[in-house]
């Protein structure tokens, strides 16, 4: 911190009582000057020899009586004055950044100009400012806080304008130029050499995070204005303000205290002030989810939330499952809607674009984060069955190397819903496709108890025709397996429909799979009896009872025993 010291004599300024400031000295005081509740017991000569202003007043009052001074409205109040009247005694005052402002301001008041007196207290002031202050980085940030109180002073004087430029300077310096000390208590990267010290990208998010909203504003939107700092460094900076303001922000269940109207408003400018999309310099998407998540809390509306969904929409591969599960099924449905329509450009215009316009890796990022994300919300027990399907409906189409998320999302479900029927269960079991799980999910399939009987004997079979067909076919083909549609039909969606979950492997696909498994050898056909006898598991599985409990009756014990020997011999075989 720097600092500046005025005058050489000692200071004899006392007090008498709450109210009473005096100089202790045998010469009588001739004048008294009243601020606020003190009176200053004062002498004439070494004040108006520094004071214009004082002389004017003096000019015009009968101080000869002792009559007091009366000075309502001097920037600062009290201690600005005691300050100046030091100044003009030659005492000792030392300025810092935490009074240079009130001095500066009371100077200006008082009228302590170079006209009056060579080496006046304006004059001092302005070279410590400019000289020391404003080249420092903590010390501009003090000063700046410190105008807030003194407007319109600070502001006539040119001093916020100057710390403002000051302060955004600095930000938009190289990272190799900047060689004073700053906050940062933040993670850094873990590439650093131990002999050099990196400065960050966002070296300066922490200390601006003690200015109040206003002010905080002020800066942001002038480090915009010069142009030279990132947008993903500035919505660091805007996630570190939120985060500090709020401790609630970014938390699900965490409860929100303090006003609302004025968290709502800090919220409002938080999104007023995000920089706007560029590539490779977006800002954090999750930060983003966070703020929407604060405004769906405290009930902001209007047009920026809007454009924050659509914002989010656009950008929704790059979001964490941890950041979107703080948001309610309803709103993921909005913003999936979003990032499968893409908007088009026009001032009036709401319609959309196809999601083919988008990379393929997104899309596998998407369907991702929100089989991840079905996978948190079916933890719920009130959850309802109808928002879990349509939400993964919804990413149905997107491509995905397994489907091991959307089935963990589902045992999820039936884990925690216990009581939900059999055609509730089949619904959700449709949502995934049996072809398209890992072997270790296999595994856990045909361990699982909470699945439908159907789904553990298809996905046996898929996992015997796969170990048939290793080196030969690395997947099952369109007709193939239990979960085929009717022949001649096209597949277009990767979900279980209707037809699927009540056919069969015919005799005509067998025959069809087994002359392609004896194009890979003698060995690869010596195993096509365990096809065959797939075939006639699911022959049983899906003819006599389990048929008619399609048509509306529940899975009962006995139908479950009857098959309970062959799906053990199965798994057996498996092994």
């Amino acid at each position: 911190m720097k600092f500046m010291k005025l005058g050489s004599k000692p200071d004899l300024f006392q007090s008498n009582g709450e109210n009473i400031r005096y100089v202790a000295t045998d010469l009588a005081t001739d004048m008294i000057i009243r601020v606020g509740d003190i009176k200053f017991y004062l002498h004439k000569f070494p004040l108006l020899s520094k004071s214009a202003r004082l002389q004017k007043l003096v000019a015009v009052s009968d101080t000869e009586n002792n009559q007091e001074l009366e000075i309502r409205d001097i920037p600062g109040g009290p201690a600005a004055f005691e300050i100046c009247a030091k100044f003009c005694y030659g005492m000792t005052v030392t300025l810092n950044p935490y009074n240079v402002v009130l001095a500066r301001c009371a100077a200006e008041y008082l009228e302590m100009y170079e006209t009056i007196d060579k080496g006046n207290l304006v004059y001092k002031i302005e070279v410590f400012l400019n000289s020391s202050i404003f080249r420092t980085w903590k010390d501009s940030i003090i000063v700046f806080q410190s105008t807030k109180v003194l407007v319109p002073w600070s502001e006539e004087l040119k001093i916020v304008s100057h710390c403002l430029d000051s302060i955004a300077s600095k930000v938009s310096m190289e990272t190799s130029k900047v060689n004073w000390s700053y906050t940062y208590n933040r993670k850094k990267s873990g590439n650093e050499s131990p002999r050099k010290v990196i400065v960050p990208k966002d070296w300066w998010v922490e200390d601006l995070c003690d200015l109040s909203s206003d002010l905080y504003k002020r800066v942001i939107i002038t480090i915009k204005t010069k142009g030279n700092v990132r947008s993903d460094v500035l919505g660091e900076s805007l996630r570190a303000y939120t985060q500090k303001r709020l401790p609630w922000f970014g938390k699900k269940d965490e409860k929100k205290h303090g006003n609302d109207l004025k968290t709502r408003s800090l919220i409002e400018m938080i999104m007023e002030l995000l920089p706007e999309e560029k590539e490779k310099e977006t800002v954090s998407c999750g930060f983003l989810v966070h703020l929407l998540h604060a405004c769906v809390v405290l009930e902001c509306g209007g047009k920026r939330k809007k454009e924050l969904k659509q914002r989010i929409g656009r950008e929704l591969e790059n979001v964490s499952v941890d950041d979107v599960a703080i948001l309610d099924v309803d709103l993921v449905q909005e913003l999936v809607a979003m990032f499968m329509m893409r908007d088009q450009s026009g001032e009036d215009q709401d319609e959309f674009l196809e999601v083919k316009c988008v990379d393929s890796n997104a899309k596998v990022n998407v369907a991702k984060i929100i089989d991840g994300y079905l996978a948190e919300i079916a933890k719920d027990p009130c959850l309802q069955l109808l928002k879990f399907a349509d939400l993964a409906d919804m990413v149905s189409t997107l491509p995905r190397s397994t489907h091991d998320g959307i089935y963990r999302a589902i045992d999820m479900y039936l884990k925690e819903h216990s009581g939900i029927g059999k055609s509730e269960k089949k619904r959700i079991c449709r949502l995934m496709d049996c072809r398209k799980l890992s072997p270790e999910a296999c595994r856990h399939v045909v361990q699982n108890e909470r699945l439908p009987l159907r789904v553990v004997v298809q996905v046996l079979f898929f996992e015997q025709v796969r170990s048939t067909t290793t080196g030969g076919i690395s997947e099952i083909p369109p007709g193939h397996g239990p979960t085929s549609g009717s022949r001649g039909s096209s597949r277009t969606a990767t979900t279980n429909t209707e037809e699927e979950w009540g056919s069969v492997p015919t005799s005509e696909e067998l025959k069809t799979l087994k002359v392609e498994l004896e194009k890979g050898g003698e060995k690869a056909s010596s195993k096509v009896k365990g096809v065959l006898t797939s075939k006639r598991i699911f022959m049983k599985v899906f003819s006599g009872k389990d048929k008619e409990s399609d048509n509306g009756s529940s899975d009962t014990s006995e139908s479950r025993s009857t098959n309970a020997e062959e799906m053990k011999s199965r798994r057996q075989s498996l092994s």
